[in-house]
């Protein structure tokens, strides 16, 4: 039997960015950041070329893209603030727990962007400042040091949110995490990124303990983020739940990923 042949993987996965983000997730949700005493608190994302497909319930922010391809099929020309409120708008109507708008940013502005979120203001909602760079040296860098292993998909009937111990020290220092995360990036600075990424995941365990630990999880994902953080400079999960893990480090990672960052296509 004679198939069509398909010309691009967008063809079926759809032709629109991904997003991964970094180090400081979370404070991005308002009632994040509103503890936070010593505002703005940072978060990094990346915006991702869509060259293979990402997993469903998996930190890469696939529903918000679903809403974003249903919504205008394509990444529109147009100024990326308000590309990101209307499609903020459009995912969270309705919704009990809104999105954060750290995902809507990943996939609508091009190369590796710090949000710096504070609650004074719009309510905490989006950030007061994103700084974005596009150096297509330094997103080679980034793309070749993050290594992305996928373990698994967020399981029916869990939530992240059923424990919140939401000190506000706790929340200062996932906050600074983005910053020394994105200091890293731009520096090229191994170590300080790996830093950033294991900070993270302490500030996650303490402050809402089950992104990783849930009965719903079968997964041992404290005993893999441990073997990865003990062999290599860094680890993080890309979400609650897990999702994939993403190592840095300047060695090759068995069985790991690597995407592509998205950059303006005029560079």
């Amino acid at each position: 039997m004679q198939t069509n042949k398909i010309q691009e993987i967008t063809d079926i996965i759809g032709d629109f960015p991904y997003r991964i983000a970094l180090a400081g997730g979370w404070i991005d949700q308002p009632f994040v950041s509103r503890l936070n005493p010593t505002p703005p608190g940072s978060m990094v994302v990346i915006s991702v070329e869509p060259d293979f497909m990402w997993m469903n319930r998996a930190g890469a922010a696939t529903s918000t893209r679903k809403v974003a391809l249903q919504l205008w099929g394509k990444l529109p020309d147009k100024e990326p603030h308000l590309l990101v409120e209307e499609l903020y708008n459009a995912e969270n109507k309705n919704k009990q727990h809104p999105s954060g708008s750290q995902d809507m940013i990943g996939l609508i502005y091009p190369g590796i962007n710090r949000l710096d979120y504070d609650f004074s203001y719009k309510d905490g909602l989006f950030p007061v400042h994103i700084e974005t760079v596009i150096s297509p040296d330094i997103a080679e860098w980034v793309q070749n040091v993050i290594h992305v292993i996928p373990i698994n998909q967020r399981p029916p009937g869990y939530n992240p949110l059923g424990i919140k111990n939401l000190n506000p020290q706790w929340i200062k220092k996932l906050g600074d995490s983005g910053k020394d995360c994105f200091n890293a990036i731009i520096h090229k600075d191994i170590k300080l990124l790996g830093q950033s990424m294991n900070i993270c995941m302490e500030c996650w365990e303490i402050l809402m303990p089950h992104i990783i630990s849930h009965p719903t999880i079968d997964v041992d994902l404290k005993g893999l983020l441990n073997f990865y953080q003990s062999n290599y400079p860094g680890a993080m999960y890309s979400g609650c739940g897990g999702g994939y893990l993403f190592v840095a480090s300047e060695k090759p990672v068995p069985g790991s990923l690597h995407f592509k960052v998205r950059l303006p296509k005029n560079l």
